[in-house]
């Protein structure tokens, strides 16, 4: 074992010094292997069975790969979209008192 810290010690079983599960190159590299052993198996039998397709345009060749990486771009550019939109300052839900929006605090009895 090289005397290097491991990029990620917080996955580092301490007890052994050996990176966790998914972090061992042999791991990633039969989980790749799988991954990819199941897309050529879904492009295969894309060739195999016949689709009933309600509209013209779905039963072409590769349709629902094309359609799942459009919708997974869309919804990333959406998200973006929502990001500019929805975002807040840092500090927005800063309950100090000396928050500019906290000047008219009441005290004592509420009057």
């Amino acid at each position: 074992m090289s005397d290097e810290p491991h990029a990620n010690t917080r996955f580092i079983d301490p007890q052994s010094e050996e990176p966790g599960f998914f972090y061992r190159p042999e791991v990633i590299r039969n989980i790749l292997r799988g991954f990819y052993a199941i897309c050529a198996l879904l492009f295969a039998l894309d060739f195999i069975f016949h689709r009933h397709a309600y509209v013209s345009f779905e039963g072409l060749w590769g349709f629902y790969g094309i359609f799942g990486f459009v919708a997974c771009v869309a919804l990333v550019v959406v998200a973006k979209g929502m990001r500019v939109l929805l975002w807040r300052e840092p500090d927005y839900y800063d309950d100090s008192a000396d928050h500019p929006t906290h000047k008219h605090q009441h005290k004592g009895s509420g009057h």
